[in-house]
């Protein structure tokens, strides 16, 4: 069974080399009072991340929760550690009064995940390189 706990400072190396990135911009996304960082760990090992951010929208009076980034180890997945970050992604949003989860989710058995989660697909994304 995992564990997801809320990352910290100290975690820094070990989420830049889940992702292959900077150890500066995790410590800048832990630095922002809405947003969240979560780990799962399983075998004493971090084996997964989201990152949670809450942000306002002009049209709506409460914050909408954004679930931007969902990773699971290969050797880890299809034990539930993507589900159980979600569920530690939700409760947070929960918790701050968040009336929706936005989740950005690429891949077939993402997509499945997210479906079977209850996430309904909210329509096409467009991005612009800069």
């Amino acid at each position: 069974m995992p564990t997801v706990r809320r990352a910290q400072p100290k975690d820094a190396a070990t989420v830049a080399a889940l992702l292959d990135g900077a150890e500066s911009v995790f410590l800048d996304h832990l630095a922002y009072d809405d947003a969240f960082v979560f780990l799962a760990e399983e075998e004493e090992e971090v084996a997964g991340l989201a990152s949670l951010w809450l942000r306002p929208r002009l049209g709506e009076t409460t914050l909408e929760a954004w679930i931007p980034d969902l990773f699971v180890t290969e050797a880890f997945r299809r034990r539930g550690l993507a589900r159980a970050l979600l569920d530690a992604c939700v409760t947070q949003a929960k918790r701050r009064g968040c009336k929706a989860v936005r989740l950005e989710c690429d891949g077939e058995g993402a997509q499945k995940l997210c479906e079977s989660y209850g996430f309904a697909d909210g329509g096409r994304a467009y991005r612009l390189e800069l």
